[in-house]
């Protein structure tokens, strides 16, 4: 998603602590595209160095083509469906991807060096998601694109009392599904009914971003509560040589809670964004968009 903007975002490497730390909620802001696209949308420019390696989130639905084919370069393109969408999400890339998405599936598009993405849902469909950018390390930015596709149906799932979470990618309390694509990301997409609770443990020099998708959410940390209202997120980052934590999410017993979670080792690097290409600096940012240009990025049949 996303069309290449004018306008550059610059982040900084993060600064280390010996806390906890956990910053304010944030509500995103407003994004819509005509009447077939409504996103909140949270950037890193934001929540700082907090988020890293995630450079922007777009929870999102659309029930039309919003994009078209567009570019990616420098860092990799996430998403997670919701499994209350309706209908099918057409994707294909430049990698030979032609495919749908089902409602809860996830597909994680390393673009490396430069590829081509669409992703458009079929008549009649109804998208619920999120779209990520996951930085890529500098020296892994020109590499060659790769991709994985997981269906809901191979995610592992936690569940207890009250509690429903499937592992989208990575591991929580003993449970491992796949692995992301050059990264150490964790991704939870998890529902709690009633008075339901779920923790899930950080480990040293972690950053976590949790976003209530439905409904309210009380997360703990260290023992401190922090209400997240409906739509809003938040992150949690350890430090380097910090002990492991717990994080506890509870709703309350008069509302079901649908949350999202990720969980991943910062890069502490430097980056620069200009809508779908994050690279290293805008000198970097121009060869992408020369080699988009000169058609280096590859076509979609």
């Amino acid at each position: 998603m996303n069309a290449i903007a004018k306008s550059i975002d610059h982040l900084a490497g993060s600064a280390s602590s010996e806390a906890l730390r956990v910053s304010p909620p944030v509500s995103g802001n407003e994004l819509s595209i005509g009447t077939s696209f409504k996103a909140k949308s949270f950037r890193a420019t934001e929540l700082k160095a907090a988020m890293d390696p995630l450079v922007m989130v777009d929870h999102y639905v659309m029930t039309e083509s919003t994009f078209g084919v567009h570019p990616h370069a420098g860092m990799s393109a996430v998403s997670l469906l919701f499994e209350d969408g309706e209908g099918r999400f057409h994707n294909r890339d430049s990698l030979g991807s032609n495919f749908d998405l089902q409602p809860g599936d996830l597909y994680w598009l390393k673009a490396g060096s430069g590829a081509l993405h669409d992703e458009a849902p079929r008549p009649g469909s109804r998208i619920h998601g999120l779209q990520v950018f996951v930085n890529l390390r500098q020296s892994n930015r020109h590499d060659a694109p790769d991709s994985l596709l997981v269906r809901r149906a191979d995610m592992p799932v936690i569940s207890g009392d009250n509690y429903r979470v499937h592992v989208a990618l990575g591991s929580s309390n003993g449970v491992t599904g796949k692995s992301g694509l050059d990264s150490s990301i964790t991704i939870l997409d998890g529902h709690l009914s009633g008075p339901g609770k779920f923790s899930h443990r950080i480990n040293a020099n972690r950053n976590v971003w949790i976003h209530a998708i439905d409904g309210d959410l009380t997360v703990s940390a260290e023992g401190s509560l922090y209400d997240l209202k409906h739509g809003d997120a938040l992150t949690v980052s350890s430090p380097v040589d910090g002990p492991a934590a717990e994080i506890v999410l509870q709703s309350d017993a008069s509302q079901t809670t649908h949350f999202a979670l990720f969980d991943a080792e910062p890069l502490d690097e430097p980056y620069v964004q200009q809508g779908p290409l994050v690279m290293g600096s805008t000198a970097e940012i121009e060869a992408a968009q020369a080699a988009y240009a000169a058609g280096r990025f590859g076509t979609i049949d």
